[in-house]
């Protein structure tokens, strides 16, 4: 008898992404080769919520660093709408449209806001707080904290990770050199 045609069937993987722009491989759950049951056949971009929250900001010494938005290659298709966040009062746009802005602490520290924006739509926003110095200061103490912990309880645990297995070979080695 004829022989039934079997139609690909698609899948598609989970976005690289919490927010924003990424990408997804797409499956095909039939007609893979040999025992495969699912084969990958490509990858798409694949959208996730807008709000991508709080970044960190990239240090370039004490006095600047570099603030980026959401994005994906190539980035010149997207058009990137920077905005200064000022509590109780409407956000004032910046006139940068570039992917990455420098911001200098003793000229520029506050929340600034970036919206990747694809034929008029905002598809990630992601918002920065940069300190001045004096608040720095501050937040840097306390964070440096955190971290001296942080480091303590990692030598803490490689130290005793390190004798538990150096007594765990060097015994059998003697009990072996002893009674073998």
């Amino acid at each position: 008898g004829p022989s039934a045609s079997v139609s690909p069937q698609i899948e598609f993987g989970e976005c690289t992404v919490t927010c924003g722009i990424g990408i997804r491989e797409v499956l095909l759950t039939s007609g893979c080769p040999g025992t495969e049951t699912k084969c990958i056949v490509g990858v798409e971009e694949c959208r996730s919520s807008v709000d991508c929250g709080w970044g960190i900001p990239i240090s370039e010494g004490l006095a600047c660093m570099k603030i980026a938005c959401i994005f994906m290659p190539p980035e010149y298709r997207f058009k990137y709408v920077w905005k200064m966040l000022i509590p109780n009062k409407t956000a004032h746009i910046l006139p940068s449209d570039s992917s990455i802005m420098k911001v200098c602490r003793d000229t520029h520290s506050g929340t600034f806001q970036c919206e990747t924006q694809e034929k008029g739509n905002t598809i990630a926003s992601i918002k920065y707080t940069v300190y001045a110095k004096t608040e720095q200061s501050r937040t840097t103490t306390k964070l440096e904290q955190s971290m001296r912990t942080t480091t303590d309880a990692i030598l803490v645990f490689s130290l005793v990770t390190g004798i538990v297995v150096t007594v765990g070979v060097i015994i059998p080695i003697i009990f072996m050199i002893f009674y073998w």
